[in-house]
Order: C-alpha cells, then sequence, then structure tokens
C-alpha cells in the first residue's frame, strides 16, 4: 500500500524546508500533498516564492496520512501554531501513533498544543529556549524520538527529507534514492 504524507504550507514557509521533503519523498514513490492552511491553494513563501499546492485543509481534512511534514520559516511556523485546524490534525496523528516531522521554528507547533512533551527534539536557534521548557533539545541537526523527526534548519533540509523517507520507505528504496541523488 502505497503510503501518504501531508505536508503543510503557511505563508511564510521557509521554501527549501518545504519542497526539498517534496522532492525526496516524492522520487522514493511517496504520494505527498503539499496543502495550504487557509482556503486559498497560493501561497508564498518567506522569500517571496509562490507555489500553487494540491490542496488545503478545508478540501481534505488530512487525517489519512501516514505522516504529516510542518517546515518552518518566519512566519511560517507561527501561522500553523496559530491555526486550530493544525493543532487539531497534529493532535489527531499523535493520538494514532503516526509519524509528525517538524523542522526549524516548526517544532513549536509541537509545544503549542503540548504534543510529546518530553522527548528528543532538534530545532532553529532561535526557538530553542522556548523548547528547552517542555523536550530535550539535542546538538544534533536531525533528531528522531519514536514517530517524531526534527531538525534544525534549512541547512539541514536534505538530512531531513532522507530521515523522513527512511521511516516510511524500505531501505532499499532509499538506498536506490540517494545513489540516483549522487549521494
Amino acid at each position: 500500500m502505497k503510503k501518504k504524507v501531508y505536508i503543510f504550507m503557511a505563508a511564510g514557509f521557509e521554501t527549501i524546508e518545504a519542497l526539498t521533503p517534496v522532492d525526496v519523498l516524492r522520487r522514493c514513490g511517496i504520494e505527498i500533498i503539499t496543502t495550504s492552511i487557509t482556503e486559498s491553494r497560493q501561497v508564498c513563501s518567506s522569500h517571496g516564492i509562490e507555489i500553487t499546492t494540491d490542496t488545503t485543509i478545508f478540501e481534505n481534512d488530512c487525517l489519512d496520512g501516514d505522516m504529516i511534514i510542518l517546515p518552518g520559516g518566519y512566519p511560517g511556523y507561527v501561522n500553523l501554531c496559530n491555526s486550530t485546524q493544525i493543532g487539531n490534525i497534529v493532535k489527531h496523528y499523535a493520538a494514532n501513533n503516526k509519524y509528525i516531522a517538524a523542522i526549524c521554528g516548526a517544532p513549536t507547533v509541537l509545544n503549542t498544543y503540548e504534543i510529546a512533551r518530553g522527548c528528543h527534539i532538534a530545532c532553529h536557534s532561535s526557538v530553542r529556549d522556548t523548547m528547552q521548557q517542555n523536550y530535550i533539545v539535542t546538538d544534533n541537526n536531525v533528531e528522531r524520538d519514536g514517530k517524531i523527526i526534527t531538525a534544525n534548519g534549512a541547512g539541514n533540509s536534505l538530512p531531513f527529507s532522507l530521515a523522513l523517507a527512511e521511516a516510511i520507505c524500505n531501505q532499499a528504496t532509499v538506498e536506490d534514492t540517494k545513489k540516483k541523488m549522487e549521494l
């Protein structure tokens, strides 16, 4: 059965943190669905790059996936934190023991909705102090603690994306993808 992943795009998302997982997971044969958190499929990144998502959280409840991905970027991660729909989706994935991935400032969504407190995470230095109150913040670029996968920022988008692939794909597929990417 083909795995399904939703990645949530909020105004001000970090381009590389959102599009690298889309690229890598599609190369691995994963169905990854870009999803706007507003009623519009048009979303602008923190660097002024406009994208058109596959769907919105108002068109699709996004509860049938195997994983969700929360990209950072400012104010993207703040917009994710402020979305009650995102809060409901994240709570659903946590309650159903599904993968939740967040990079850069987006692990703050976990904190906002009291998800997986006490677990090991990686996050951007700008939110580290806030996150240390309820999580074990490591110095790793990418951190996996059970079904929670986090990374510290844009520069580690590719290792983050490969960690996501390793979590939901067989190793042969990941290795073949890495080889084709000259990694």
